[in-house]
């Protein structure tokens, strides 16, 4: 039998964890004690290690029912010591790859590496495919400035012994001069020693062959036109149309060097009978040449008021033939294939002037190709007067444009044209061309 519980004591030390004892057989419940005082409160102890845990005990058998009495003490519930910390575990298998993390912030510039070596060069490379020929461009020329002073040329050939020129009046008896000293005589005549041998000479000019082709330009201005570059001047002059004596007309086709005459005057010309007999300025003939831009004047034009009238030319030598070509229409016709450009212009074809009288020009000379075109493309002089002047029966003739749908119409639309800018819509356009070297 139990007696009374005694007063608490101090708190023991921890004890081992006993092993499990087998369940007893239930006691008897005893009577419940008096409360006890209430102790001090104890000392707190060091927090031990966790120990490993126990392994789960077996299930123990049922015990025999107990007695029925009263409830028996409740066990002693106290834990043991904590155990020993166990060693470190093996390490874990490798984790998966963790997600891509955020861009960083751009880094600062770095320091200018050292400068690289120098490469090696490449091979050539193959030559490209020619390209396609482009459109024939539109040439036209303009002349340049005047070149430099040749060399002088070789003397020519001595020309033929001039025929016998009649005989002069006699001249007016002279006075009878002093008498010359004769020893005045005896030095003057008397020859001096011969001189030294002089130096040689440097060698002379070298003569180019000539290529026996000539170019003629007329300005159609009171200036001298410029040869085309690289093409030597022979001489310059004034631009004769055509002549006309006894009430005949004898032209100069303006593509030829006869129609630049070195020399003007109203009367270039005289005219001479069976009779050895000649006549100048004896009768009413006349000439005609091209005219400048002057604005026409209101009365003959006389002396040193001609000049401005009358167009300037130039004799120059080609290295081949010059050829005009006309497109009958407002297009500049192109050049034959290997031929350049010398110059455009209108297409002047004929004229007449007193008496009907006139000439024309060949279509395929330069000359039928004018650089400027006018209704009053040419002046007369009156050679025995010395006069010239614009006469309302002067006529030029120009080639026309032709529309290719009406080449072959019944009749063309008459009219007339009297606006400059309007009379040069209606007139053909030309080109003059040379064969290239």
């Amino acid at each position: 039998r139990l007696g009374p519980p005694g007063d608490p004591g101090f708190p023991g030390p921890a004890g081992d964890m006993g092993s499990v004892g087998p369940s007893g057989p239930a006691g008897l419940a005893g009577p419940p004690g008096p409360r006890g005082i209430q102790g001090p409160p104890g000392t707190q102890g060091k927090k031990g290690q966790m120990g490993y845990p126990g392994r789960h005990g077996e299930k123990g058998d049922s015990g025999p029912p107990g007695i029925d009495g009263q409830k028996g003490v409740q066990g002693d519930t106290t834990y043991g010591p904590p155990g020993i910390p166990g060693n470190n575990g093996a390490p874990g298998l490798p984790g998966d790859h963790g997600d891509i993390g955020l861009m960083g912030f751009p880094g600062s510039r770095g320091f200018p590496g050292p400068k690289g070596s120098k490469g090696v060069t490449g091979f050539k490379g193959l030559p490209g495919q020619p390209g396609n020929p482009g459109p024939p461009g539109e040439t036209v020329f303009v002349r340049g400035d005047p070149g430099d002073i040749g060399i002088q040329g070789a003397p020519g050939i001595p020309g033929h012994r001039g025929l016998q020129g009649a005989r002069g009046l006699p001249g007016n008896q002279g006075r009878e001069g002093p008498k010359a000293n004769s020893l005045y005589l005896f030095f003057c005549v008397q020859k001096g020693p011969p001189g030294q041998t002089g130096i040689p000479g440097p060698p002379g000019p070298h003569i180019r062959s000539s290529s026996g082709f000539l170019l003629v330009l007329h300005s159609q201005s009171d200036r001298e036109p410029l040869c085309p570059q690289g093409m030597p001047k022979l001489w310059t002059g004034y631009s004769l149309l055509y002549l006309e004596g006894q009430e005949k007309a004898h032209n100069q086709d303006l593509g030829l060097a006869g129609s630049c005459l070195p020399v003007f005057n109203t009367m270039p010309f005289a005219y001479c009978n069976i009779n050895q007999v000649c006549y100048y300025a004896s009768r009413n003939d006349k000439s005609y040449w091209l005219s400048s831009a002057a604005p026409l004047p209101m009365t003959p034009l006389s002396e040193e008021e001609i000049q401005p009238y009358i167009s300037r030319c130039a004799v120059c030598e080609a290295p081949a033939q010059a050829v005009a070509v006309h497109s009958q229409d407002q297009s500049i016709p192109p050049c034959p294939m290997n031929w350049r450009s010398l110059w455009i212009g209108y297409s002047f074809l004929m004229h007449t002037g007193s008496g009907d009288q006139g000439g024309g020009q060949s279509l395929m000379s330069p000359g039928s190709c004018l650089e400027d075109f006018r209704s009053a493309p040419f002046i007369e002089c009156q050679g025995q007067r010395g006069t010239c002047q614009f006469f309302a029966n002067e006529y030029s003739f120009w080639l026309t444009t032709v529309m290719p749908d009406l080449q072959f119409a019944s009749a063309p639309l008459s009219g007339t044209i009297k606006e400059g800018q309007e009379q040069r819509k209606k007139i053909s356009r030309c080109q003059v061309c040379l064969k290239h070297d």
